[in-house]
Protein backbone atom coordinates (compact mmCIF):
# COMPACT_ATOMS: atom_id res chain seq x y z
CA UNK A 1 0.00 0.00 0.00
CA UNK A 2 2.66 2.34 0.53
CA UNK A 3 4.53 1.52 -2.76
CA UNK A 4 1.21 2.59 -3.96
CA UNK A 5 1.06 6.57 -2.20
CA UNK A 6 4.85 6.70 -2.81
CA UNK A 7 3.69 5.73 -6.50
CA UNK A 8 1.06 7.95 -6.79
CA UNK A 9 2.85 10.71 -5.10
CA UNK A 10 3.54 13.02 -8.19
CA UNK A 11 0.08 12.81 -9.62
CA UNK A 12 -1.36 14.40 -5.96
CA UNK A 13 0.69 17.40 -6.40
CA UNK A 14 -0.58 18.03 -9.93
CA UNK A 15 -4.10 17.36 -8.39
CA UNK A 16 -3.50 19.49 -5.77
CA UNK A 17 -2.04 22.57 -8.23
CA UNK A 18 -5.16 21.51 -10.29
CA UNK A 19 -7.92 21.88 -7.50
CA UNK A 20 -5.93 25.20 -6.64
CA UNK A 21 -6.05 26.93 -10.00
CA UNK A 22 -9.61 25.87 -10.36
CA UNK A 23 -10.59 27.33 -6.99
CA UNK A 24 -8.63 30.63 -7.96
CA UNK A 25 -9.95 30.68 -11.58
CA UNK A 26 -13.62 30.06 -9.75
CA UNK A 27 -12.72 33.28 -7.79
CA UNK A 28 -11.52 35.67 -9.74
CA UNK A 29 -13.59 35.25 -12.66
CA UNK A 30 -16.67 33.61 -11.32
CA UNK A 31 -18.97 33.27 -14.38
CA UNK A 32 -16.28 31.92 -16.42
CA UNK A 33 -17.38 27.95 -15.52
CA UNK A 34 -20.84 28.92 -16.29
CA UNK A 35 -23.07 29.07 -19.76
CA UNK A 36 -25.19 31.36 -20.73
CA UNK A 37 -28.75 30.52 -20.49
CA UNK A 38 -29.19 32.11 -24.32
CA UNK A 39 -32.39 29.62 -24.82
CA UNK A 40 -33.93 31.15 -22.44
CA UNK A 41 -33.39 35.39 -23.90
CA UNK A 42 -32.06 35.31 -27.55
CA UNK A 43 -32.01 38.42 -27.82
CA UNK A 44 -29.28 41.43 -28.45
CA UNK A 45 -29.21 45.24 -28.74
CA UNK A 46 -30.15 46.66 -31.76
CA UNK A 47 -27.35 49.43 -32.31
CA UNK A 48 -29.26 52.12 -33.54
CA UNK A 49 -33.39 53.24 -33.06
CA UNK A 50 -33.52 54.31 -36.30
CA UNK A 51 -32.38 53.46 -39.84
CA UNK A 52 -29.80 56.62 -41.50
CA UNK A 53 -32.66 57.78 -43.71
CA UNK A 54 -35.11 57.73 -40.18
CA UNK A 55 -32.09 59.06 -38.66
CA UNK A 56 -31.85 61.99 -41.45
CA UNK A 57 -35.40 62.85 -41.76
CA UNK A 58 -35.35 63.38 -37.70
CA UNK A 59 -33.15 65.92 -37.65
CA UNK A 60 -34.64 67.75 -40.89
CA UNK A 61 -37.88 67.26 -39.05
CA UNK A 62 -37.03 68.95 -35.52
CA UNK A 63 -35.86 71.55 -37.21
CA UNK A 64 -39.06 71.96 -39.35
CA UNK A 65 -41.38 72.17 -36.48
CA UNK A 66 -39.02 73.22 -33.81
CA UNK A 67 -40.93 73.54 -29.68
CA UNK A 68 -44.29 73.91 -32.07
CA UNK A 69 -44.39 69.86 -31.27
CA UNK A 70 -42.93 66.89 -29.87
CA UNK A 71 -41.85 64.38 -31.77
CA UNK A 72 -41.73 60.38 -30.91
CA UNK A 73 -40.18 57.41 -33.21
CA UNK A 74 -40.89 54.12 -33.81
CA UNK A 75 -44.06 54.24 -31.75
CA UNK A 76 -46.52 50.93 -31.93
CA UNK A 77 -49.72 51.60 -34.46
CA UNK A 78 -51.69 50.30 -30.89
CA UNK A 79 -50.44 52.74 -28.92
CA UNK A 80 -51.98 55.43 -31.23
CA UNK A 81 -55.17 53.80 -32.11
CA UNK A 82 -57.16 51.28 -30.33
CA UNK A 83 -60.08 48.82 -30.97
CA UNK A 84 -63.98 50.52 -31.29
CA UNK A 85 -65.96 49.34 -27.94
CA UNK A 86 -69.23 47.05 -28.90
CA UNK A 87 -67.46 44.38 -30.67
CA UNK A 88 -67.07 41.10 -30.03
CA UNK A 89 -64.17 39.23 -28.08
CA UNK A 90 -63.36 37.40 -30.83
CA UNK A 91 -63.90 40.48 -33.39
CA UNK A 92 -61.48 42.77 -31.14
CA UNK A 93 -58.98 40.47 -30.91
CA UNK A 94 -59.15 40.05 -34.22
CA UNK A 95 -58.75 44.16 -35.17
CA UNK A 96 -55.67 44.30 -32.28
CA UNK A 97 -54.06 41.73 -34.02
CA UNK A 98 -53.73 44.15 -36.74
CA UNK A 99 -52.35 46.80 -35.22
CA UNK A 100 -50.25 45.22 -32.28
CA UNK A 101 -47.10 44.89 -34.09
CA UNK A 102 -46.78 47.45 -37.14
CA UNK A 103 -45.39 50.48 -35.65
CA UNK A 104 -45.08 54.45 -37.10
CA UNK A 105 -42.01 55.98 -38.04
CA UNK A 106 -42.85 59.29 -35.89
CA UNK A 107 -45.66 60.52 -33.71
CA UNK A 108 -46.03 63.86 -33.32
CA UNK A 109 -47.90 65.05 -30.34
CA UNK A 110 -48.80 68.57 -28.31
CA UNK A 111 -45.95 69.40 -26.02
CA UNK A 112 -48.25 70.17 -23.49
CA UNK A 113 -50.17 67.49 -23.17
CA UNK A 114 -49.01 64.54 -25.30
CA UNK A 115 -52.14 64.29 -27.68
CA UNK A 116 -51.70 63.10 -30.72
CA UNK A 117 -51.57 66.09 -33.26
CA UNK A 118 -50.59 63.60 -36.47
CA UNK A 119 -48.85 60.96 -37.40
CA UNK A 120 -45.91 60.57 -40.15
CA UNK A 121 -44.41 58.02 -42.47
CA UNK A 122 -41.21 58.04 -44.08
CA UNK A 123 -41.73 55.79 -47.23
CA UNK A 124 -38.63 53.84 -49.12
CA UNK A 125 -38.25 51.80 -51.78
CA UNK A 126 -39.41 48.97 -49.73
CA UNK A 127 -42.88 50.45 -50.24
CA UNK A 128 -43.56 49.79 -53.88
CA UNK A 129 -43.22 46.31 -52.43
CA UNK A 130 -47.09 44.78 -53.04
CA UNK A 131 -46.98 43.34 -49.28
CA UNK A 132 -45.66 46.77 -47.86
CA UNK A 133 -48.04 48.62 -49.61
CA UNK A 134 -50.84 46.24 -48.51
CA UNK A 135 -49.65 47.35 -45.35
CA UNK A 136 -49.19 50.84 -46.35
CA UNK A 137 -53.16 50.73 -47.29
CA UNK A 138 -54.09 49.00 -44.11
CA UNK A 139 -52.50 51.92 -41.99
CA UNK A 140 -53.86 54.50 -43.94
CA UNK A 141 -57.24 53.29 -43.61
CA UNK A 142 -57.26 52.65 -39.56
CA UNK A 143 -55.64 55.70 -38.92
CA UNK A 144 -57.95 57.74 -41.35
CA UNK A 145 -61.00 55.63 -39.33
CA UNK A 146 -59.68 56.74 -35.80
CA UNK A 147 -59.16 60.49 -36.89
CA UNK A 148 -55.24 60.53 -36.61
CA UNK A 149 -53.87 62.51 -39.54
CA UNK A 150 -50.74 60.80 -41.61
CA UNK A 151 -47.96 62.15 -43.68
CA UNK A 152 -46.50 60.68 -45.65
CA UNK A 153 -42.75 61.67 -46.60
CA UNK A 154 -40.88 59.96 -49.93
CA UNK A 155 -37.27 58.80 -47.95
CA UNK A 156 -34.88 60.71 -49.99
CA UNK A 157 -30.77 61.46 -49.44
CA UNK A 158 -31.38 65.15 -48.55
CA UNK A 159 -34.12 67.11 -47.44
CA UNK A 160 -35.22 70.49 -46.91
CA UNK A 161 -36.41 72.08 -44.02
CA UNK A 162 -38.34 74.40 -44.93
CA UNK A 163 -40.24 71.85 -47.48
CA UNK A 164 -41.43 69.66 -44.23
CA UNK A 165 -42.18 72.68 -42.27
CA UNK A 166 -44.53 73.88 -45.01
CA UNK A 167 -46.10 70.25 -45.66
CA UNK A 168 -46.78 70.30 -41.87
CA UNK A 169 -48.14 73.71 -42.05
CA UNK A 170 -50.37 73.00 -44.73
CA UNK A 171 -52.18 70.19 -43.68
CA UNK A 172 -52.36 71.52 -39.74
CA UNK A 173 -54.15 74.39 -41.74
CA UNK A 174 -56.51 72.40 -43.85
CA UNK A 175 -57.58 69.78 -41.07
CA UNK A 176 -55.00 67.26 -42.51
CA UNK A 177 -58.25 65.85 -44.89
CA UNK A 178 -55.52 64.08 -47.59
CA UNK A 179 -52.94 61.50 -46.19
CA UNK A 180 -50.22 62.25 -49.12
Amino acid sequence: MSDLITALAPYYEILIVLVVVIVVVRLVFPTALKRKPRASYPYQQQKTLFTPAERSFLGVLEQAIGNQYTIFGKVRLADVISVERGLSQSARQSAFNKIRSKHLDYVICDPNDLSIQFAIELDDKSHSRPRTMERDEFVDQALRAAEVPLLRFPAKQSYSVQEVRERVENRAATGFSALT
